[in-house]
């Protein structure tokens, strides 16, 4: 199966990559890695996390305290949201629909 980034989420993914990379060479190589690997989860087995609210699903990472967003699609999983744990948590409404 494959993925696609709502833009809002390639955005925010984009600026997490930055800031992390600004506090530290090679942390923000290592965050994409972390957000590659959650996505890859995602795919593999789409329906293994629970639903937020609808059709939308959450898949935490392993490391850094953040959630991929996403709903499944009829021929891809669509990222709603690379959302850190403590940013207001419905922000990404308006991207499900």
């Amino acid at each position: 199966m494959r993925f696609a980034f709502h833009p809002g989420a390639r955005v925010e993914y984009l600026q997490a990559v930055t800031h992390y990379e600004e506090r530290q060479t090679g942390l923000g190589a290592r965050f994409a890695m972390e957000i590659e690997g959650t996505i890859q989860r995602i795919i593999e087995a789409p329906d293994r996390w629970r639903k937020l609210e609808g059709e939308v699903r959450r898949c935490l990472t392993h490391t850094f305290p953040y959630g991929v967003l996403y709903a499944v699609e009829e021929d891809h999983v669509l990222i709603l949201a690379v959302m850190h744990h403590s940013r207001k948590p419905d922000y990404w409404h308006d991207r499900a629909g």
